[in-house]
């Protein structure tokens, strides 16, 4: 018997006994579909069996062999067994070519070319040879007809007439797919007595399997799992067993809608309040067709996390849920119908989306729709743990926290009440960590916070080390997010190499609040002090050997982030009533923080790829979405539910909201402009100036209609300072005498007429306006998240709702209009991560514009960024990406993000463990070459888009050690993973 045969043979008949069996006996609870439509348990001991004699029979059979074999073996057992556990969907079943492919992509991941080799071309001549059978046997056998069971448990005729209708309704209107591709898929994992939320599933996990081949089945997926989803909420908003096709919803929508709001307020889960709009008009409002908008990944994701459900059973249909969404934001409008409607269209046609908080909890009876939530942390007990508590109670509904922990007295400062010596920071953040990991979010997603800390606290060398591995893990906190809090002066010694001193807060007070020039001023004091033997708690060291250390921790652990103090400040439109201590989780927000304020912000995103065609912006469709988009945000900060006292003071006083953008990718490639050239930072500039004079302009609208906000007196908007303005502020504080390529204050708009309006009427909002990560409402809309450059072309994304074959559907259209699209081009991309770079007979202009992150000098990005952060009044949360990292480029990367004026930056990104899944290639010249392995990261020549500009000048000589020697060691891939599920940006 070959090997190959060895192995078919094992997984599908009893096993003998195992020689290497790492897993023993059955999987509880699953089972295996044969290729007869038998039913058997899953046995992994089976699987054990098979890789032993295969490898036995490769590798010989004497004792050192069979004890590295066994070894082997227990380890890739373990893998196919965890990899079909997680991808399994409900019923719990494989069948017997999904563990094949298992085999197969573990082998080929493990680099056992030789046996996984001989399997593949073993299974595509076992393929031939079944086909071959069948055909043989199929002009005499009688198929039998299958049954399945009903949800009381009796065997009913499996409808195979409808099933087919409704995978050829999933394909209407979408080129290159193929219903029969799919229902042939699909009755291969069908059986006898299959119940009928596996049948639902079947044909979904069938179109799954097809989406690296053509885009569009990500399309007929979704489709397929609504009409899952439709079978779920109509049986239980009427009470009885209903199911309809796509077309038929049109005539359904209005009489489920009334029903779907009566069920949601009888459970306790939708607030009374929506009975009382007018549920006939809104139900006519529905638009049904706007169902087949979306792509798996947007539509699974909200299945599983945000549709409202009882006990597990789904009940609010898409169009239902952005209604619902709609009419908690519009509940204090004066025609609330009106606008419920307006907030639907634009939200249901992926103009523009709420964020996560609002669409989890609008509408409902704790409508907590506010994304982020700053703190400061006191410098007593009380006040330490009621930071700790306020933590738990704002995490509870979906908020994202950032906590400044500067006030906290540091390591050996005196604490007077005890005539003892303090423990610092450190122990505290312990406590704050695992207060996010308890209060999850109600499953819904980790709870998550960020701690700051300025540069000067005396336990910032402890504070970097927070998220290692090693140490005293009483001082580590593996969970959560850190930040730095940058002063300008703490740069300026970097680059001068000069001295750095470190204080305890409870002896230099006034630091924590003070900035610019006043800070250097103050600081410097306290530095001649402890000079003179009158500070207690200080310590001196070398700033670029701190710097290097930063950069260092930032590498090997993706934290702490960089963040900037001075920009954040000087430019704050709210600087005459309160400083910003820090940013938020994302490095967003930034607004003032004090004992008794708790910073809000209300997020949501304009979908800027929605604005664009071939010809350019739509300026005037992009008008019309900010000023809806606004009103919601607006509407927001009176609806919210707050849960302490601090929050909603603060949030009524200034009502800050925070709009942003994503899709700006899918934007340039629509325009044909590659992320890595000069035609991209104009557009980022151009496409942000519109954004942001909207945004003003509408605000200043809605003060005319409500009332401008009340600590309006005395902010840089009253003074006729915009954000485009206050670039000169920074310029003016950091002492630069030419702006000239440092701070580009070029604008196209009518600015002038608008400060005075802004002067003159005011505004509702004290800031407009920041760019938020995007990651999980991108995916809704199906479009690149915030301003990031796409990850890879192809690849596999795991998140909280599982794992999901991402293909980019524009290179897909254009390679197809060059001819270029076909197996061997899905070989290729898998075999290349995605990439298109090192593909020969890919065209240059292609291989520009889509090229991925890690092509893409970082010095790009930065330079974007600085174009909309002039634009901005908050700030832009900006992932960095780094190909062949070393310390001198980290260093000359974010001395540029700090020169150029950015506020914050936030993840460093690494490549994932995660990749596109090469096991399942058909028709490739049967040589493995595309499963072969690769490296982590693609060599810096994988692509040849234009040269990025040499912005700064190569990290200077200062000594025997500057921040460009950074010793990075062997630490690449531990900064932060580019597709981590856990992660809050990657969610």
């Amino acid at each position: 018997m070959s090997l190959t045969t060895e192995i078919e043979t094992r997984l599908s008949n009893p096993p003998a006994m195992a020689v290497g069996s790492a897993r023993p006996g059955t999987e509880p609870g699953y089972q295996l579909i044969r290729r007869n439509g038998a039913v058997t348990p899953f046995d992994p001991s089976k699987i054990a069996v098979a890789l032993t004699k295969a490898f036995l029979a490769v590798e010989g059979s004497g004792a050192a062999a069979s004890r590295r074999v066994h070894d082997i073996v227990a380890d890739l057992t373990d893998q196919i067994v965890a990899a079909l556990t997680r991808r399994v969907e409900a019923g719990r079943t494989f069948h017997i070519e999904d563990v094949q492919d298992q085999v197969e992509l573990a082998l080929m991941r493990s680099e056992h070319h030789k046996v996984a080799r001989a399997y593949v071309l073993y299974r595509e001549e076992r393929a031939r040879e079944r086909a071959r059978a069948a055909n043989e046997a199929k002009a005499t056998a009688v198929e039998p007809r299958l049954q399945m069971k009903d949800a009381d448990g009796a065997l009913v005729p499996l409808d195979e007439a409808r099933l087919a209708a409704i995978i050829d309704e999933a394909c209407a209107g979408l080129e290159g797919v193929a219903p029969e591709a799919i229902l042939a898929e699909t009755r291969r994992n069908l059986y006898d007595g299959i119940s009928r939320d596996e049948l639902a599933l079947a044909p979904i996990l069938a179109a799954r399997t097809l989406v690296e081949t053509e885009p569009d089945y990500a399309k007929v997926s979704a489709r397929l799992l609504n009409d899952k989803l439709r079978r779920e909420a109509l049986s239980f908003v009427f009470g009885q067993a209903e199911e309809a096709t796509q077309a038929e919803m049109a005539a359904r929508y209005p009489s489920y809608f009334q029903a779907y709001v009566k069920a949601g307020i009888d459970h306790e889960l939708l607030d009374p309040e929506l009975a009382h709009f007018d549920l006939a008009r809104l139900a006519g409002a529905l638009r049904p067709e706007r169902d087949l908008n979306f792509d798996y990944l947007g539509f699974q994701t909200l299945y599983d996390r945000y549709f409202l459900h009882v006990r597990g059973t789904r009940f609010e249909l898409a169009q239902a849920f952005f209604m619902r969404v709609a009419m908690g934001v519009a509940l204090r409008e004066v025609d609330r119908d009106e606008k419920a409607i307006e907030f639907y269209n634009l939200l249901s046609s992926f103009r523009f989306m709420s964020s996560t908080p609002t669409l989890f909890n609008a509408g409902t009876r704790r409508s907590q729709l506010a994304s982020c939530f700053l703190t400061t942390v006191s410098d007593d007990l009380d006040g330490i743990f009621k930071a700790i508590k306020d933590n738990a109670l704002l995490a509870k509904y979906s908020g994202g926290l950032g906590n400044d922990w500067t006030p906290v007295r540091g390591l050996g400062a005196h604490i007077k009440g005890t005539n003892g010596e303090s423990q610092g920071v450190v122990p505290f953040l312990k406590v704050a960590n695992d207060t996010a990991i308890a209060v999850n979010q109600g499953g819904k997603r980790k709870g998550a916070v960020c701690a700051y800390l300025e540069t000067w606290h005396v336990d910032i060398e402890e504070f970097l080390d927070l998220r290692k591995n090693t140490g005293d893990d009483r001082r580590r906190t593996h969970d959560m997010n850190t930040a730095n809090w940058v002063p300008d002066l703490f740069m300026q010694r970097v680059e001068a190499d000069g001295v750095w001193t470190l204080f305890s807060p409870d002896e230099v007070p006034d630091l924590h609040d003070l900035y610019g020039p006043a800070f250097r001023e103050a600081y410097e004091a306290y530095e001649g002090k402890a000079a003179r033997g009158e500070m207690h708690v200080f310590k001196q060291v070398r700033a670029v050997d701190l710097w290097r250390r930063m950069l260092t921790m930032l590498f090997e652990t993706g934290h702490p982030w960089l963040t900037f103090k001075d920009p954040c400040n000087i430019r704050s439109p709210q600087g005459h009533v309160g400083v910003v201590h820090s940013s938020n989780l994302c490095t967003e927000i930034t607004l003032n923080t004090s004992h008794d304020e708790v910073a809000v912000c209300n997020l949501g995103s304009v979908n800027l790829a929605a604005h664009v065609t071939a010809d350019g912006l739509d300026r005037e469709k992009l008008a019309a979405t900010v000023k809806t988009a606004m009103r919601m945000l607006d509407n927001v900060i009176d609806i919210n539910f707050y849960t302490i006292p601090e929050a909603r003071r603060s949030n009524l006083r200034h009502r800050p909201v925070g709009l942003g953008l994503m899709g700006f990718q899918d934007a340039l490639q629509t325009l044909r402009i590659p992320y890595g050239s000069d035609a991209a930072i104009t557009f980022a500039d151009e496409s942000m100036e519109a954004i942001s004079f909207h945004a003003i302009a509408s605000s200043v609208d809605l003060a005319a209609e409500r009332g401008r906000y009340s600590s309006f007196e005395g902010s840089l908007w009253s003074r006729g300072i915009l954000p485009i303005d206050s670039v000169g502020l920074l310029a003016e504080a950091r002492g630069v005498a030419s702006e000239e390529g440092v701070f580009n204050r070029a604008a196209t708009l009518d600015w002038e007429g608008l400060r005075q309006r802004v002067v003159t009427t005011g505004l509702r909002n004290s800031n407009t306006m920041a760019i938020a990560p995007t990651a999980t409402i991108s995916n809704i809309c199906g479009v690149s998240q915030s301003i990031e450059p796409a990850y890879q072309n192809l690849f596999v994304k795991s998140n909280m709702s599982g794992d999901f074959t991402v293909v980019n559907a524009a290179l897909v259209r254009d390679l197809k209009a060059r001819g270029l699209w076909d197996e061997v081009m899905v070989s290729d991309l898998k075999y290349f991560d995605g990439s298109v770079g090192q593909i020969d007979r890919v065209p240059d202009d292609l291989k520009a514009l889509y090229a991925t992150a890690f092509e893409i000098d970082s010095a790009w990005l930065i330079e974007a960024a600085a174009r909309r952060q002039k634009w901005i009044d908050q700030a832009q949360s900006l992932n960095l990406y780094i190909a062949n990292p070393s310390g001198r480029k980290l260093d000359t990367l974010y001395r540029l993000a700090w020169q150029r004026g950015l506020k914050t930056t936030y993840y460093l990104r690494s490549r994932s463990a995660t990749h596109v899944e090469k096991s399942t290639l058909k028709g490739t010249d049967g040589k493995l070459n595309a499963v072969s392995a690769v490296s982590a990261v693609l060599p810096s020549a994988a692509v040849a888009p234009a040269k990025a500009p040499i912005f700064v000048a190569e990290a200077r000589s200062s000594g025997d050690a500057t921040a460009g020697d950074v010793d990075l060691g062997n630490a690449w891939g531990k900064a932060c993973a580019i597709d981590d599920p856990d992660c809050e940006a990657c969610q």
